[in-house]
């Protein structure tokens, strides 16, 4: 029996509580509005990339001959020098053949050295028959034989310097294979990687087998970062780009756009195009490989006046300005922007021109503000400049820094009940006001790009209601 009555128990003070938060919210107070300051600052607009740290020069150090690894002399990590062994392979192989070699060179020294006495001998046998041939002492076809072995013999001379040439020419091969063998480091650098251990064989056929991979400079490092073509022509050289890595979270790097190389890159029908970031890594902290998120400067304003795109995003609608208490405002909120109207000349406009006056807000990229002061709510017309997502330049003289702006309204139970009762339109803050419904501009809850909580919800600033 005793836990049914628990039961209803807790069932009966869930009831309550749930009953005591709907009235609560039904009897609350008529919205609040919220307000921030035009401020004067910097802005500045980048494009975001990803891209993978590299050293400026890479070598890859092969083997020009096959083997097995006798020893290796570097490991990861280690600073070698120009010159500097770095590994070695196993010798008998190619000093055996050093050793075939010479001894084919010997050989034939000795038959040419064979060959040359015999044109010598063939020459004397030449002079001779030529003398006795001059006294008519032989017949002429003993002469006309000697002259057959003189040519004989040169020829067979000149073939023994040539092998001679060659056989010296394979002793050279040998010994440059033989002197392969001990592998060095071609430039000043850091190992980064090792692919090889002792013992292991290594064949050079089609392709040198790479052994070693050695960075010139880790103090000057490369980032080679995939840019889309939608942000690609926005790209130049000497821009600054600030990055991040994920072993380093809470610092930010930075380096200078050096090159966007031409040649496109496509993956998934995705064009993008390679831009090489300059970075300095005096401290080391850079490794290749690791991966940045990049943020490229292409556009700054210095000690301009902004104001949250929240605020240019704000679209009250007349039920809303009236639930407030603000019936003066709510013409004005129906009215299309012109530049330097008041309040009440925005009041006495025609309703139906909205889409006209959108088109021409779009174009001449001006905006609409809502300044608050003592609790009443007059609309600023702006003409704006470059944006960084979340705050946009003012180009307008006719608004002054520090002049509090209408970024949100907090729902009430009034103002609740007129948002519900309106059509929502979602707006551009750099498109100027968009045209809702019956040609009225705005209506319900206004979704930004960079919106606040409350009523106006953002992608990238707070959401939501409290």
């Amino acid at each position: 029996m005793k836990r049914p009555i628990v039961i209803a128990g807790v069932v009966l003070i869930a009831t309550g509580l749930t009953g005591g938060v709907y009235y609560a919210r039904q009897s609350s107070p008529d919205g609040q509005v919220v307000t921030k300051p035009i401020t004067r600052g910097d802005i500045v607009k980048t494009v975001s990339a990803t891209g993978t740290l590299e050293a400026v020069k890479t070598v890859q150090v092969g083997t020009q001959v096959s083997g097995t690894v006798a020893a290796l002399f570097a490991d990861f990590n280690s600073v070698v020098h120009n010159g500097q062994v770095v590994a070695r392979l196993e010798p008998d192989l190619f000093q055996s053949q050093v050793e075939q070699a010479r001894a084919n060179l010997i050989k034939s020294e000795a038959d040419l050295e064979r060959f040359r006495v015999a044109v010598d001998d063939a020459k004397t046998k030449l002079a001779r028959a030529q003398q006795l041939w001059d006294n008519k002492l032989i017949p002429k076809t003993e002469l006309e034989a000697a002259e057959v072995n003189t040519r004989s013999a040169d020829a067979q001379l000149r073939s023994a310097e040539a092998q001679v040439t060659q056989s010296r020419a394979a002793l050279n091969q040998t010994q440059v294979n033989l002197d392969k063998i001990v592998i060095t480091s071609p430039i000043d650098g850091v190992v980064i990687a090792r692919n090889v251990d002792v013992g292991q064989t290594v064949a050079a056929s089609l392709q040198a087998p790479t052994l070693f991979e050695i960075a010139a400079d880790l103090t000057k490092m490369q980032v080679k970062a995939s840019i889309g073509e939608a942000d690609v022509g926005n790209i130049r050289a000497g821009q600054t780009v600030t990055f991040q890595v994920d072993a380093f979270p809470g610092q930010t790097f930075t380096g200078t756009v050096s090159q966007v190389r031409l040649n496109p890159v496509v993956e998934q029908n995705v064009v993008t195009y390679a831009g090489i970031i300059n970075v300095r890594n005096t401290d080391l902290k850079l490794r290749p490989g690791m991966t940045a998120m990049l943020n490229i400067e292409v556009a700054r304003r210095e000690n301009v006046l902004s104001a949250p795109n929240a605020a240019l995003q704000f679209r009250p609608t007349t039920e809303m300005l009236s639930a407030l208490g603000l019936p003066a405002a709510a013409a004005a909120a129906r009215a299309p922007l012109g530049a330097g109207q008041t309040a009440s000349q925005a009041g006495n406009r025609a309703g139906n021109r909205a889409a006209q006056d959108g088109t021409r807000a779009a174009s001449e990229n001006i905006g609409r503000l809502w300044k608050d002061s003592n609790g009443q709510l007059g609309p600023i017309p702006v003409r704006l400049g470059m944006t960084d997502g979340v705050y946009t330049e003012l180009l307008s003289s006719n608004i002054q820094e520090g002049t509090n702006i209408v970024t949100n309204v907090l729902e009430g139970a009034t103002t609740r009940r007129a948002t519900a009762a309106t059509n929502r339109t979602v707006g551009n803050p750099l498109m100027g006001v968009q045209p809702g419904p019956s040609g009225r501009f705005g209506a319900g809850v206004n979704r930004g790009a960079a919106g606040g909580a409350g009523v106006n919800r953002g992608a990238a600033g707070g959401g939501g209601r409290p």
